[in-house]
């Protein structure tokens, strides 16, 4: 890939893949460490690796999702069992927490945009709406909106 090309595509997809990564990571460390990453995979792999079957920002984020799983299952693989708890309400309570994350997971899987991507942002990326609102390039008041909306779309699959 050429160098001037690789620039432009770094400095427009920079924040979009960072915040994509940063919505599945919740650590700005590990975000800033697999975006940087994908770049790298991005800029040494072969040309004929992006066959201009989707947006660049698109097979950008397959490359992050990736590296991020890939540093998931490295993580999960060196990392001791958890400790076992002394209660079993410390059980139940963690069963039902997770059990709870996985229904909503489910959720927002089926949700459509941007209501996942400005859910997800806000609550596993932690941005502000300001910060949201910037990144779609519309006002503060609109990720709110869009951001309630979706909070209100969860709630209505979750008791359904």
């Amino acid at each position: 890939m050429d160098k001037d090309v690789f620039e432009k595509m770094f400095q427009a997809y920079y924040m979009k893949v960072y915040s994509f990564v940063m919505s599945m990571a919740g650590d700005v460390h590990l975000a800033e460490e697999i975006t940087q990453e994908t770049f790298f995979k991005a800029f040494t792999t072969e040309s004929s690796a992006y066959r201009g079957q989707s947006e660049e920002s698109t097979w950008l984020c397959a490359i992050a999702k990736n590296l991020f799983n890939d540093e998931m299952r490295r993580r999960k693989k060196h990392t001791d069992e958890q400790p076992e708890t002394d209660s079993g309400a410390d059980v139940e309570k963690a069963v039902t927490d997770k059990a709870m994350s996985f229904q909503i997971h489910r959720i927002l899987h089926s949700i459509e945009e941007p209501y996942r991507e400005v859910f997800e942002l806000r609550v596993f990326g932690e941005l502000s709406f300001r910060e949201i609102g910037m990144i779609f390039q519309k006002t503060e008041n609109w990720a709110r909106v869009t951001y309630h909306r979706a909070r209100l779309k969860i709630q209505e699959r979750m008791d359904a």
